[in-house]
């Protein structure tokens, strides 16, 4: 598990949010997978799509990329073997893991003397799937009907980018959702204990913990201070921990990638109720508040899915 945590803090391409502004330009999050070979005429052509694809979008400002190296290394810790072929609930999965909002997988295949480059462009919140494609003669240069394709690719994410990435919900939003959910139900006391660490430094007023704790005050919990109070009086523990680590400067602007893991125990019993991760990355002018924000944005999105677990 350590293992996996640094490798998906020490990714060198840095990932953004979707619908962060940088000079009014939305930035998203994209990893480009491996394209599947349909035909024997093109054996080995999926990879080489795939990185010239790479190289094509990596400089587009509205797109940040997940490095090839790192994206394999992730993914092989995991135990994933992806192909073209991506299904939505493996682009969640894959997305949650890799902190990317948008996927890009797809197809070579080559019929009589045509070749035929076919592009999926997934949104990992959404599940939506778009479609992008080029096709030309045997003899034309791959790399050229790669360049036209990634720039089909990114102009479908910018114009669609509404279908492909989930409008960001806000802590008010959340909070109203929650309340409608956990109405008439029983509210267990808790406790909260999520260590930080940024740069490899303890974090004095960890962000996580912070958001975890106001919603459940929010919500009419009774939060007890891990400080001050004596754990036996706490129905719920709330216990894990969060890293954060600073990726690429892009402009003035600084980018963070913050991964939290949380566990909900029974205190008497001792079970483990619910478990869950959450990985985000955010971006601000000042690496502290990026770090912030982006395991802030975590801690929110724990809550959402782990309260919900230790109701009755």
């Amino acid at each position: 598990m350590k293992r996996f945590i640094i490798s998906c803090l020490l990714l060198v391409t840095v990932l953004m949010n979707a619908c962060v502004l940088a000079d009014e330009v939305a930035v998203y999050p994209v990893a480009v997978l491996p394209f599947q070979d349909r035909s024997k005429e093109v054996a080995g052509q999926g990879k080489t799509v795939m990185d010239l694809l790479f190289v094509n979008l990596v400089t587009d400002p509205a797109i940040v990329l997940v490095d090839r190296e790192d994206l394999d290394t992730v993914l092989k810790e995991q135990e994933m073997n992806i192909s073209g072929v991506v299904n939505p609930a493996q682009a969640t999965q894959i997305g949650q893991i890799i902190g990317a909002k948008i996927l890009v997988t797809g197809s070579v295949l080559q019929v009589e003397k045509t070749v035929y480059i076919v592009a999926k462009i997934i949104g990992t919140e959404t599940t939506r799937v778009l479609g992008a494609s080029v096709n030309g003669s045997v003899d034309e240069p791959i790399d050229k009907l790669t360049k036209e394709l990634a720039k089909d690719i990114a102009g479908t994410i910018l114009k669609e980018a509404d279908k492909l990435v989930a409008k960001p919900l806000t802590r008010d939003n959340r909070i109203a959702a929650l309340k409608e959910n956990i109405k008439d139900k029983k509210l267990p006391t808790v406790m909260i204990d999520i260590p930080e660490e940024h740069l490899s430094r303890r974090v004095i007023d960890p962000a996580a913990e912070t958001e975890l704790s106001v919603y459940c005050t929010e919500l009419g919990f009774t939060v007890w201070d891990k400080k001050t109070a004596k754990k036996s009086e706490a129905d719920i523990m709330f216990v894990g921990e969060a890293f954060s680590e600073r990726g690429m400067g892009i402009g003035n602007l600084i980018s963070v990638k913050a991964r939290v893991e949380l566990k909900a125990i029974d205190r008497e019993s001792g079970k483990i109720i619910a478990i869950d991760r959450q990985t985000t990355v955010a971006v601000d002018l000042a690496e502290t508040i990026a770090a912030k924000n982006a395991l802030q944005q975590a801690g929110a999105a724990l809550a959402e899915r782990m309260i919900l677990k230790i109701v009755k």
